[in-house]
């Protein structure tokens, strides 16, 4: 082992308390990059081989009714590959033991084989046999929300009948990864289902011999979605078609792709914070560590080793210690990509599941760390390259102090000597003590970040579902009907209060940009589900034009007062051109409202209603909920408690992991910067505060003075850390705002107590290792040791 080798390696063990806080730092980008990377490839892999095994269809379209002699027609489109006629209907389900409504989707399989596209997974039990018109295979998440097994018995009414179906096989499907219900935010497997029935028990019950209501396609390679879904609308327009679609907005794929480009966008943000701040504390310990070895760097010299050899034996500590960091950092992101992806693997049901980092993910965190880290550290390497060894031989030139009287001197003067001792350290080194102070402030600007989200989530709880929606149940009707129902639905036991409303599917367009999405119609004394804005509160409805909100008419770039082409997917289709007559800020999807008689007018119609929002009576909701049950044009039961429940719920397993995470890693800035400039401060001082023992202060007095520094240090950290906080919360909002919801830049004042009380335990804890530390320490070697 050559002499600069064996130097290396006693350096590395001499300072492996600072070594191995810089490559926690480190390992804290890593973890975090190797955690989103290895979970976007495991979630894409996944369901790239889910799809293509369970041949995942490319096109959707759902119709009213049609022949089914128009599949030869469909078939015949250029760049079509399979056809796949389906019955879908929607059923109410009652399941011994559950008091509230359950809604069931019914889709329709063969019932010899498999579907030619969207098969199932079979994960226990059969398919349907022929002629057993009350078998089903039931999801899944479903089954294990309600504890169902094969042979287990549930009741569903369809169309109108109540029918008794046997369980005959669970099983996933691929259109079903992510299985929500009618107007749900996110799955709730116990009031959401999805059977599966045989075609002719499905066609008898619906009427629907000779016919389906739902067509699905897949498309020859290189065939382009677009043309095909313009011929399929024209096909299928007079058969009461809302429009078909790609399989980039079929509803389960699009909340799926859409997590992924938020984990991937994760993966480029957070891990830059991490790692900027451990190149700034890698510049920040080096160059302090080569401003102590001088003599050392100056007998290299000496001995005839070059400016390239002295530069590159501090650039191997640079990559000594970026490779202890990648190396936890590979271990510790493995293991938390690994528990994340499980996390997913709850959320979005797979029957299987691929986690294999590439090894492309491991070079990549490894090289951009070690390139942070020596970017970091340019500085501090030149300047011992370029040292002259008689200077280097030689201590530094002491600091030139001048006697100066201003008010600052004379309020100085009324402080005890350490504390003096202490604000002229930080005078004579201003540049040094405001790095430190900027390091532990990012730190805190981490915590504060991390636990913002806590506050960001229980504003859109408050604003989305207590504050925008006021009613206790939604009902969906199987069809629209007249505003009679109403006055049915107002006299159900504890029905308190009905208000009507109806969603229509629409395309709106303005010049070259188009969305497809929907129009809820509301009355305008609606006070249950009002259209509300963040800011303004409940805003009325005009008695004509488009509400829209913010986040659509962004994407279709307009303000109040322009107008946007509207184009009516269903019934007669009409389009028209609406103004722009209210534009409003919510967190949750794009909608857009107005009018509902306008909009019963726009589809040359009377008074029809889709939806019913109640407000009800909770002593007589069990009444209620068995009447419902029995109604044979409810489609749709969503109960607003239920979706608070089920959103907290979703929210906790995920976002509890996020903060816990993040809070660490903060934790762990906060660390390593106290840990690495207190040791660093005690090395260049001992002599200083070993000489000061010996004229007679106390340990816990030179303490004060080491630590007190830093004490005060951070002190000035603190709220710069919160005003950094702000704005790494205001960065990662923005890069997290998409179609389905936004999130709010909100920080409460606890939230900040809480970061700067966990910054400051973590750096209580260096600073108790560092006092340790003092508190052992050798005052005859120190004395002995030249300046």
């Amino acid at each position: 082992m050559r002499a600069l080798d064996r130097k290396l390696v006693r350096d590395l063990w001499r300072l492996r308390g600072q070594v191995l806080a810089i490559g926690l730092v480190i390992a804290s980008g890593i973890a975090v990059l190797v955690m989103s990377l290895s979970t976007v490839e495991s979630l894409r892999d996944t369901s790239n081989a889910y799809y293509e095994r369970y041949r995942f269809a490319d096109i959707f379209s759902g119709l009213e009714r049609a022949p089914i002699r128009l599949k030869n027609r469909i078939a015949d489109i250029p760049g079509v590959q399979t056809v796949q006629t389906r019955i879908v209907k929607i059923a109410v389900l009652d399941i011994e033991g559950f008091e509230e409504p359950i809604i069931g989707q019914l889709v329709s399989i063969p019932e010899r084989g498999e579907p030619l596209l969207n098969q199932l997974a079979l994960r226990d039990g059969r398919l349907v046999s022929p002629g057993r018109v009350d078998e089903a295979v039931i999801s899944e998440p479903f089954a294990d929300a309600h504890e169902l097994r094969v042979g287990d018995h549930l009741e569903a009414i369809m169309n109108g009948n109540k029918r008794t179906l046997d369980v005959v096989g669970i099983a996933l499907a691929p259109e079903f990864v992510y299985a929500i219900g009618p107007g749900a935010l996110m799955p709730d497997d116990k009031r959401f289902g999805i059977l599966w029935m045989g075609r002719k028990a499905l066609a008898s019950a619906y009427d629907l011999d000779g016919a389906f209501n739902d067509v699905s396609l897949s498309l020859l390679v290189n065939t382009e979605p677009e043309y095909v879904i313009q011929q399929l609308d024209q096909l299928t327009k007079d058969y009461g078609s809302i429009g078909a679609i790609a399989r980039k907005d079929q509803i389960s794929n699009w909340f799926l792709m859409n997590e992924i480009d938020q984990m991937r966008t994760m993966s480029m943000l957070l891990p830059t914070i991490f790692l900027t701040v451990a190149a700034f504390l890698t510049q920040m310990v080096l160059s302090r560590l080569i401003a102590t070895e001088r003599s050392e760097i100056g007998l290299l010299k000496a001995f005839g080793y070059t400016r390239l050899q002295v530069a590159w034996h501090y650039s191997r500590m640079i990559m000594a210690i970026s490779a202890i960091g990648i190396l936890l950092g590979w271990i510790l992101g493995t293991w938390l990509g690994r528990y994340q992806t499980g996390l997913y693997a709850e959320l979005y049901r797979f029957p299987f599941l691929y986690f294999r980092p590439s090894i492309a993910t491991f070079a990549v965190s490894a090289l951009i760390s070690i390139a942070a880290a020596l970017v970091g550290s340019m500085r501090a390497v030149y300047n011992a390259a370029t040292l002259p060894p008689a200077e280097a031989m030689l201590p530094p030139s002491p600091p030139v102090y001048k006697q100066r009287k201003n008010i600052i001197t004379h309020l100085l003067a009324w402080l005890d000597q350490p504390t003096r001792i202490i604000f002229r350290q930080l005078a004579r080194w201003p540049i040094r003590s405001m790095l430190t102070s900027i390091g532990v402030a990012f730190a805190v600007g981490v915590l504060v970040m991390s636990l913002s989200w806590f506050d960001a989530i229980r504003e859109i709880i408050d604003v989305y579902f207590f504050d925008a929606q006021r009613q206790d149940i939604t009902i969906g009707l199987s069809h629209e009907q007249g505003d009679q129902v109403v006055y049915e639905l107002s006299h159900l036991p504890g029905v308190l209060s009905v208000e009507p409303s109806r969603i229509v599917s629409t395309e709106f367009h303005a010049l070259n940009r188009k969305h497809r999405g929907t129009i809820q119609g509301i009355l305008p004394s609606a006070i249950l589900n009002p259209v509300y804005d963040v800011d303004r509160g409940i805003v009325p409805i005009y008695s004509d034009g488009l509400s829209l909100n913010s986040m659509l008419a962004k994407k279709l770039q307009v303000a109040v007062g322009d107008t946007v082409h509207v184009k009516i997917l269903q019934e007669r289709r009409p389009e028209i051109v609406l103004p722009v007559v209210d534009i409003f800020e919510s967190y949750i999807g794009m909608p857009a409202y107005m009018n509902l008689d306008a909009l019963n007018r726009l589809m040359k119609e009377g008074k029809q209603v889709e939806y019913l929002n109640l407000l009800v009576d909770v002593k007589h909701e069990s009444k209620l909920f068995a009447k419902l049950k029995e109604l044979p044009d409810v489609a749709a039961v969503s109960l607003l408690q239920a979706a608070i429940d089920t959103f907290n719920k979703t929210m906790a397993e995920t976002l509890l992991i996020y903060v816990t995470i993040f809070s660490s890693f903060g934790c762990v800035l906060a660390f390593g910067l106290v840990y690495n400039s207190t040791r660093i401060t005690l090395s260049e001082r001992g002599r200083e505060l070993a000489t000061l023992r010996v004229l007679g202060f106390t340990r816990a007095e030179i303490s004060y003075i080491l630590l007190g520094e830093v004490g005060l240090l951070i002190a000035v950290a603190l709220p710069i850390g919160c005003m950094f906080g702000y704005g790494l919360s205001w960065i990662i909002v923005s890069a997290f705002e998409t179609e389905l919801y936004r999130v709010p830049l909100v920080i409460q004042p606890s939230t900040y107590g809480k970061a700067i009380i966990i910054a400051l335990a973590a750096t209580a804890f260096s600073a108790l290792l560092v006092r340790r530390r003092l508190d052992r320490l050798n005052l005859i070697k120190v004395l002995k040791t030249r300046e």
